[in-house]
């Protein structure tokens, strides 16, 4: 298993005893990652929350309830808290109201990933707090929460994250997510040499908030029905807004790619992810066009943009007959490949 840091560092204070379970049910932890540190507490039964599929699907196989979101009270509200700012903030907002009054709020983020920064939000909108450094991440949590907390700051990050125009209004995005304020450059190239004979029944692989299924279904006339596969609960939210009232309603599906697809297709485009964190890991756009490979039919086509350093000729030498490249621009590169046995 992946070491996890700050998942180890989030229950040192519950496991050295300067924090107490509540009652099994009783604590909420959101942005959940399953790990040794957390199966080891597993009769505590914390309830978890997580919107990325890959990691929801690992919570379910360690046997702990998890969905995309919960409501309620609860006695203690952890939190792996990311690194965007205003998505932080308004997850920490969300901690508070969701541990209520005599509720503790307890928060971790690693050092390079802006656990300071978490540590002086949290304090601000609660009061005093307490502080454990170890593994590179620091543990944050607050007091029972009473009178102290900020009602006026409260209110203000609790909007942080809402759903937002973006692009004079093209699409609606929120903080966060990939590209979440702009069109990244990559989607750009691809969807500016999208072949317009795109046609029948396609998938997006990794589809975001919706930007280049929309692009496919401008630009290709003769595309009858596409699906969408996003792992990001909170992108696809937005791409059924960004997508709706066009010419068809386009499939949306919370999935993982790298498990592969349910159905065949006649075409397939993807910007696909090749990093987790920030370190490159180009075996995950290798999988995605692995996975494109077994879900075309035969004669079907793969559009794929992809950082030009990144390794994928082999993978798409493996799945498919013909491999072209239709841009290189910008440090990207845009590639057309057809599956054999048309």
């Amino acid at each position: 298993m992946i070491a996890d840091p700050a998942l180890d560092t989030l229950l040192l204070p519950l496991a050295s005893g300067a924090l107490e379970w509540p009652a099994p049910g009783g604590c909420l932890f959101l942005r959940a990652r399953t790990g040794p540190a957390l199966n080891a507490a597993r009769r505590h039964r914390p309830v978890c929350e997580q919107g990325f599929k890959p990691w929801a699907d690992a919570l379910d196989r360690d046997g702990f309830a998890v969905s995309e979101s919960n409501t309620g009270r609860f006695g203690l509200v952890m939190l792996l808290a990311p690194r965007q700012r205003d998505e932080s903030r308004a997850l920490l907002a969300r901690a508070v109201d969701q541990a209520g009054h005599g509720g503790v709020v307890l928060a971790c983020a690693a050092n390079k990933e802006g656990a300071r920064s978490m540590q002086d939000d949290l304090e601000r909108l609660t009061g005093s707090v307490h502080v454990l450094g170890k593994n590179h991440c620091r543990a944050v949590w607050t007091t029972p929460l009473g009178d102290s907390v900020d009602s006026a700051l409260l209110a203000q990050w609790r909007e942080l994250d809402a759903p937002r125009p973006i692009l004079d209004g093209r699409f609606r995005s929120r903080p966060g997510l990939f590209a979440w304020d702009r069109i990244d450059a990559a989607s750009a190239l691809l969807a500016a040499n999208l072949p317009t004979d795109l046609a029948g029944e396609g998938a997006d692989l990794g589809a975001g908030w919706g930007y280049l299924a929309a692009e496919v279904m401008d630009r290709c006339p003769g595309v009858t029905a596409l699906d969408l596969y996003e792992a990001e609960a909170r992108a696809l939210a937005l791409a059924r807004i960004n997508l709706a009232g066009r010419r068809f309603t386009p499939g949306l599906h919370w999935h993982d790619v790298t498990a592969g697809l349910p159905r065949r297709y006649d075409f397939i485009v993807s910007n696909p992810p090749f990093h987790q964190g920030r370190a490159d890991q180009p075996e995950l756009g290798q999988a995605f066009i692995g996975v494109a490979a077994q879900a075309l039919r035969p004669g079907g086509r793969l559009c794929l943009v992809a950082n030009r350093h990144l390794p994928y000729e082999q993978a798409l030498a493996r799945g498919f007959g013909e491999v072209s490249k239709l841009a290189d621009a910008g440090g990207f590169k845009v590639i057309h490949a057809v599956k054999a046995g048309a």
